[in-house]
This record gives C-alpha cells, sequence and structure tokens, in this order.
C-alpha cells in the first residue's frame, strides 16, 4: 500500500491533481499526498507514514460540528496591567469558566484606563462576538472609568441606581457610611441589569451581551457566578493531551500540518516544555467531535511513537 501512495505522490507531483479521481485514495489521503508532492523527496516518507498510521476507515474525520459556535472576547481593563504592576490571571479564570458552558474565548485585548480607548474596543468586541467581558475599572476612586465608558460605548445615560445603592447601604452598615467615593460604586448605566457581588457587594452589571466585572481576581471568580444562567451556549469543545519525552518541534512540525489538514473541525497545537530533567512536547486537539477527539488521540500518540518515544495522555499539562 505504501508503494501505491508513493506512485501517486510521483505521478501527481508531475500530472497534476486530475489524477486524483480514479485513484482510488480516500480524501485525507489525497489532501496528503498533494502536499507531500510538494516537499524534498527526502521528505516525502514522513508524509505518506502519517497518511497510513492506522487504516483508511479509521484515519478519516468524520461528521463535525452540529452545534453553533459561541465566541466570546475579554477586555481587561487597568493601567497596572500594561505597567506590569499587576499580572492578570483574569482571563484564565473566564476562558476555564466559559468551556463547560459551551462558550470559547476567541480573543483578549488590554487597554489602559482611557475612556475613548475602552469605548473603541468595547464596541469592536461587542458586534464581533456573541459575549464580551470585561474586567477592572468600576471601584471607587478617580481612575475607575469603566461605568462611565460603556454607558458612553451604548449611548445611555448613567447615575447612582436605587438598587445598587441599597446593596452598598447595607454592606457598610447605613446610608451615613456611604461617602462620594463608595457612591461611584452604585452608579449604574441606564438599562442594565446587576451582576452580584459576594465578596465585597459592590455590584457589577450586563448591558447588553456586555458583561462589566471588577478587576481583582477573587472578586471577578464570584461575579461569575452570576452569569452562567445568562449565557446561551454552544458546541462544547473538549482537548486530549499527548507528551512526548525528548521529542522536539522540528521532529514533528510538518506532519502534524499534514495531520489538521486532514481533519477539518479539529484543532492541533504543540507546546514544548523544559525541565532540570529533560525536554518534551504537549501535543494538543481540540474539538467538539467526540469521535473525532478520539481519533485525534491515537493519531498524536502514533505520532509521538514515529519519534521513538512512548506517548503519555496528560490529564492536565496546565
Amino acid at each position: 500500500m505504501q508503494k501505491a501512495v508513493r506512485r501517486h505522490v510521483m505521478r501527481l507531483h508531475v500530472e497534476a491533481p486530475a489524477h486524483e479521481a480514479g485513484a482510488g485514495l480516500q480524501p485525507f489521503q489525497a489532501q496528503m499526498i498533494r502536499q507531500a508532492a510538494l516537499l524534498p523527496l527526502r521528505q516525502r516518507g514522513d508524509v505518506i507514514d502519517l497518511a497510513h498510521l492506522t487504516t483508511p476507515a479509521q484515519r478519516c474525520y468524520h461528521g463535525g460540528m452540529t452545534q453553533r459556535e459561541v465566541k466570546a472576547a475579554v477586555l481587561l481593563i487597568g493601567d497596572e496591567l500594561l505597567s506590569g504592576r499587576t499580572q492578570d490571571v483574569n482571563l484564565q479564570a473566564i476562558a476555564k469558566f466559559l468551556a463547560p458552558l459551551g462558550v470559547q474565548v476567541a480573543e483578549a485585548r488590554v487597554v489602559a484606563d482611557v475612556p475613548e480607548e475602552i469605548v473603541a474596543a468595547v464596541n469592536a468586541l461587542r458586534t464581533t462576538y456573541d459575549y464580551v467581558f470585561t474586567t477592572g475599572g468600576i471601584g471607587p476612586t478617580h481612575d475607575d472609568k469603566t461605568a462611565d465608558a460603556m454607558a458612553a460605548a451604548f449611548g445611555v445615560g448613567i447615575g447612582v441606581r436605587d438598587d445598587a445603592r441599597a446593596i452598598l447601604e447595607a454592606h457598610y452598615k447605613g446610608a451615613q457610611h456611604l461617602n462620594e467615593a463608595r457612591l461611584r460604586m452604585a452608579r449604574i448605566p441606564d438599562g442594565a441589569s446587576l451582576i452580584a457581588n459576594p465578596v465585597s457587594k459592590a455590584p457589577g452589571f450586563q448591558l447588553g451581551n456586555v458583561f462589566v466585572m471588577a478587576g481583582v481576581p477573587s472578586i471577578t471568580r464570584g461575579m461569575l457566578q452570576d452569569v452562567a444562567h445568562r449565557i446561551e451556549g454552544g458546541a462544547v469543545v473538549r482537548s486530549v493531551t499527548v507528551r512526548g519525552r525528548a521529542v522536539r518541534e522540528g521532529d514533528i512540525a510538518e506532519r502534524l500540518a499534514m495531520l489538521e489538514a486532514a481533519a477539518p473541525g479539529v484543532s492541533f497545537g504543540s507546546y514544548p516544555w523544559f525541565t532540570p530533567e529533560g525536554y518534551g512536547l504537549h501535543l494538543v486537539a481540540r474539538t467538539s467531535d467526540e469521535a473525532a477527539l478520539v481519533q485525534a488521540s491515537e493519531d498524536l500518540k502514533s505520532l509521538i511513537r514515529s519519534c521513538g518515544a512512548e506517548p503519555e495522555i496528560v490529564e492536565d499539562a496546565s
């Protein structure tokens, strides 16, 4: 069989893709062979080997996503993030929170505490993605400018709202303890719904498809608990991670690209690691198609074995 495929490679190289129709090849094989024909002769064997890691019936990735992909963006707001004073951890927390709900974070941005920049970013993101999550800039000090920027982005008014004020009055033990600074945290854009804050009580808010939350990580995580029921998710993307010890990216790069080309709906990634004990790779496949994920796992293990290493399934490579 491998000799036959090599023959197809040579014929495709000189006779053009019209040869495929009568070649008796599976679609994934034809695609790999077309790409192999463009490689130097010494590298074609690796691609052909990958095309025959298992039988054609096993190697084909059938099916596809039956649910809509729902995507979100995260907008991190704060001068302290850009200066390096504060290291963000909210992006990871939000992405991990959303993934089981069927929402994938597709973009993240960081902007300074500049109202015009916040307005421009949120307007760009909210028209592109299903949901936008912002963190930072809704506290009591002068540099907390996010609430006003959100009102400007949506073209609505903003002011101290009774329900938000009542939450703060209860938290601070009476209206007499609400100074002007604390009342800033009760200023909510018109038409927004509150997001509960179980940590420090000052609420966040939702305006359209934008969820506006505090920047303190513990408060962000707390606010997310009042967000889950508002999300309409789609396909849940799952992943598998295969470790290859003493395998370098240069050993698998071209074959991994060929594998992704043959697997529509599956995203593959390679992540090298180095420790005092050695080095290697984590190869990751991500898809919402469970059958495709199983096949991708087997293909990644075969790819690691082709480098002379024994593959290991990693439960949590983070």
